[in-house]
């Protein structure tokens, strides 16, 4: 590390030393998403000094984001999300790259859009698009880092190709599509686990949400851990047991 990383990550190095640094810069981490949970996750990998970030979103800022998606401003109503979250990266640390990609994610692009990344960040709003990146995670046997919320709820776990449940095996079908209610702090919580989940991988640190679903009750201030189990008959991950 150069001088300037060893003071800017210094507080941090003293919890998982300058390998555990070293291994995040050297990092690339696959986020899809820059909405509401995208943005925390994005910023706050950023601050760890991950290397490489590639961020992967096809909408463009609504004034309705602003209450949750922290990463656009007022200014940025209208433009691509990755060009708003591109720049306040970039201000936010020179030292490392962000990949930013206006594009829908599908079957026909999901493994090249991932490419060499270590693990997949879900911060979508859809099923579809997390079990396509599912299997590409499977398929590459990398982390897929879960979260959603809705409201005052929200959930995390990590998910690990032929250690854990996949996300079909927690959600074999995809629940109906709606306009779900959100408050900013809820993303906000959910996002910061993920990113949390995604540093301790990629150093060695403590333990993961890993066979653990982590389940957020906002309106009463508590969090729940329950343990997830892989299921034998599942479409996507049973080649991989």
């Amino acid at each position: 590390m150069s001088a300037g990383e060893t003071d800017r990550y210094a507080r941090q190095v003293m919890l998982f030393g300058r390998d555990g640094q070293e291994r995040l810069d050297h990092a690339h981490i696959f986020i899809a998403g820059a909405g509401g949970l995208g943005c925390p996750i994005a910023l706050y990998l950023a601050a760890a000094g991950v290397g490489t970030i590639t961020i992967v979103d096809h909408d463009t800022v609504d004034l309705t984001n602003l209450n949750r998606q922290v990463l656009h401003y007022e200014k940025d109503v209208g433009r691509r999300k990755i060009d708003s979250v591109r720049e306040k990266l970039a201000a936010f640390n020179s030292q490392i790259k962000v990949n930013a990609l206006s594009t829908t994610i599908d079957q026909a692009n999901a493994a090249d859009l991932v490419g060499d990344a270590d693990l997949i960040i879900d911060a979508l709003d859809n099923f579809e698009t997390r079990y396509v990146l599912n299997q590409v995670a499977i398929e590459k046997g990398i982390p897929f880092i879960h979260g959603a919320i809705s409201g005052f709820d929200g959930q995390a776990t990590v998910l690990i190709p032929g250690k854990t449940p996949c996300l079909r095996c927690l959600f074999p079908k995809a629940p109906p599509k709606v306009v779900f209610p959100a408050v900013g702090t809820t993303p906000g919580l959910i996002g910061m686990i993920q990113a949390n989940e995604a540093i301790k991988y990629l150093t060695g640190t403590g333990e993961l949400l890993a066979g653990r679903l982590l389940i957020l009750d906002g309106l009463r201030g508590t969090t729940d851990s329950i343990e997830i189990v892989r299921d034998e008959a599942c479409t996507a991950c049973k080649e991989t047991k």
